[in-house]
């Protein structure tokens, strides 16, 4: 398992840095988040041997048993859908929440933290491509919902998230990841120094996103291979 997710990581992070120095960027600002759910701790663990400090979970119940198990020092971020029922296991949990979709849930997300004592970084949502399947803001709703969660005294908003369309059409994809960066550059004026992250950019389009300006990544079935493998 260890060589295998080696060269999986070592693949990735080769594609990163061409993708970035394509456009004139710095390979260094693109956070690679190893996105670990379906995948036992022992795969994480692996990641881990090979540099990686920052996984991606999508589901409270099956995060916090690998949580509990592994080495403090890694940053866990949650990546999908959070249901409010679970916003207080959320808050211990996990570093950074990348899937506040709803005003609903960032208040309640906001009252967990207080109560847990601690400042909670998130990321905003934004359903790009207006897909009805998906979660997240509309993006004419972004500019409110920022000014809105930027208001809570328990959260730091860092900035947004976005998951591209289905589809094998790049000029789809790069169309929802420009009304994305438009939102987070938006997000800046509102928000100020604090909201420095981007996320956008999967196994199958995140070197479109890196051109598009994308600081984060979330990479799973690329360096795990698929459930089970």
């Amino acid at each position: 398992m260890l060589e295998y997710i080696e060269r999986n990581i070592g693949q990735i992070k080769h594609r990163i840095a061409d993708a970035a120095i394509k456009v004139g960027r710095i390979p260094d600002e693109i956070t690679l988040v190893a996105v670990s759910k379906t995948h036992p701790a022992s795969a994480v663990a692996a990641a881990a041997r090979c540099g990686l400090t920052v996984m991606g979970e999508s589901r409270v119940q099956e995060a916090e048993p690998k949580i509990d198990s592994l080495d403090d020092s890694l940053k866990w971020h949650m990546i999908g859908h959070l249901q409010t029922n679970k916003a207080n296991r959320a808050v211990r949990l996990f570093d950074l929440i990348q899937s506040v979709d709803s005003y609903k849930l960032a208040a309640i997300l906001d009252r967990a933290a207080g109560e847990a004592g601690k400042k909670l970084d998130c990321l905003l949502e934004v359903n790009s491509s207006g897909e009805a399947a998906k979660y997240g803001v509309l993006p004419a709703h972004a500019e409110e919902m920022i000014s809105r969660i930027c208001a809570l005294q328990h959260l730091c908003l860092c900035g947004v998230m976005t998951i591209g369309p289905l589809t094998d059409n790049e000029k789809e994809i790069r169309s929802a990841f420009e009304t994305t960066r438009g939102i987070f550059e938006k997000g800046q004026s509102i928000a100020g120094d604090s909201f420095t992250v981007l996320s956008m950019g999967m196994s199958d389009d995140f070197e479109l996103a890196i051109a598009e300006g994308s600081t984060m990544v979330r990479i799973g079935t690329a360096i795990f291979g698929s459930r089970g493998q």
